[in-house]
């Protein structure tokens, strides 16, 4: 009987997603099974002894804790270092704002490259509870022209919605990429449900008026969810 061929467009499963997570995470943090191994015992006794002088020395469920607790922290710290591994990989490449903002969570929507310049620079366009953040990587003193730019534009469209614009970077006023998403998400929260709903058709008119321009060529990721999702183990 012929084996069934395989369907390319199947999802691995959650042992192949954490297995691919891992040695992606492998790469720039040779370490991690070390540390996650050490995680896990320390962590382990620690909620083995805790139940055991508790609960009256009862040694199975002392066990039964003891493992789930130091897994529990264990993929909490896996979870941290692949995410933070994950960014690293695409740091500095056209698009890696974009590719680390799809990791926000629902509620926020990411338009990716709505305006660039020839020499690469990039502004992607979030839309979430702040309003509307403006991100550009590339130069800076051609982001601040090209940001100024967009934020007239969506002003004009949006009727008073907030409109925020942050550079991705390590110099000074800038925003590191590991600290992107935690940046953005902590913004104060000026924009209702309903409302984004309406601010993002007047933004759709907005976008349609843009010239049908390519992006920037180079390797563009456009959205890291798959890695979030392997954490989580979807």
């Amino acid at each position: 009987m012929a084996r069934k061929a395989k369907d390319p467009n199947k999802k691995p499963g959650r042992i192949a997603q954490m297995r691919q997570t891992y040695e992606l995470t492998k790469r720039t943090d040779p370490n991690i099974g070390w540390l996650l191994l050490a995680w896990f015992v320390a962590t382990g006794v620690v909620g083995f002894l805790a139940v055991y002088f508790s609960l009256g020395r009862h040694l199975v469920t002392s066990i039964i804790t003891g493992v789930l607790v130091g897994l529990l922290v264990a993929l909490i710290v896996f979870g941290r270092r692949g995410q933070r591994s994950a960014i690293a990989q695409i740091e500095g490449k056209p698009g890696a704002a974009a590719a680390v903002l799809g990791m926000l969570k629902r509620g926020w929507k990411t338009d990716p490259g709505i305006a660039f310049t020839k020499q690469q620079d990039v502004v992607t366009r979030v839309v979430g509870p702040p309003g509307i953040v403006l991100v550009g990587e590339g130069n800076p003193s051609r982001l601040r022209t090209l940001l100024a730019t967009e934020r007239r534009k969506h002003e004009r469209v949006t009727d008073g919605t907030a409109v925020q614009e942050l550079i991705v970077g390590d110099g000074e006023g800038q925003v590191p990429l590991q600290r992107l998403v935690k940046h953005v998400s902590k913004q104060k929260r000026t924009l209702k449900p309903a409302e984004m709903t309406d601010v993002l058709n007047r933004l759709k008119a907005l976008d349609a008026n843009r010239s049908n321009i390519p992006l920037p060529k180079g390797p563009v990721p456009t959205s890291m969810k798959g890695m979030r999702g392997n954490l989580r183990g979807r």
